[in-house]
C-alpha cells in the first residue's frame, strides 16, 4: 500500500535529492523547507515516515521531532533522521528524541531508498 513521506529541508537541492530517490517507490511524497510548514502538512496529512533534516533555521529536526512525538495524532511517524551532523551525541540525541534511524549527509540515494523500505515494511500496517 501506498505511504504518506514527508521530505523536511531546508535545502531545496536535499529535498530534490531525497525525491528523485524515492519518486519511483510509488509513496506519495510531500515536501516542506522547515520545520514550522512540515508540522503545519504532518498535522494536514498524517505521513507515515519523515525523511527530517536535524539542522534548520527556526524550528530545526529535533524540535519538529519532539512536537510530532507529542501529539497523540502523530505519535506513530516514523522518522528518519536525515543530518551533516556525525558526531555520536548527534545521533544519540536524535534517537532519544524518537528518531528511528539516523543517515548522514553525504549519502547514498540506494541506502535512502534501503532504509525507507526496511522502515515501512516493518511498521504496523498503515491505518
Amino acid at each position: 500500500m501506498k505511504a504518506k513521506i514527508l521530505i523536511v529541508d531546508d535545502q531545496a537541492e536535499i529535498r530534490r535529492l531525497v525525491r528523485y530517490a524515492l519518486e519511483d517507490s510509488g509513496h506519495a511524497l510531500f515536501e516542506a523547507a522547515n520545520g514550522a510548514l512540515a508540522l503545519q502538512i504532518a498535522r494536514a496529512i498524517k505521513p507515515d515516515l519523515v525523511v527530517l533534516d536535524q539542522m534548520m533555521p527556526g524550528m530545526d529536526g529535533l524540535e519538529l521531532l519532539a512536537s510530532l512525538k507529542g501529539e497523540p495524532e502523530l505519535s506513530h511517524v516514523l522518522v528518519l533522521m536525515l543530518t551533516a551532523n556525525a558526531e555520536g551525541r548527534d545521533k544519540q540525541a536524535a534517537l532519544s528524541a524518537g528518531a528511528n534511524y539516523f543517515l548522514t549527509k553525504p549519502f547514498a540515494p540506494a541506502k535512502l531508498v534501503d532504509l525507507v523500505t526496511v522502515m515501512l515494511k516493518a511498521r504496523p500496517a498503515l491505518q
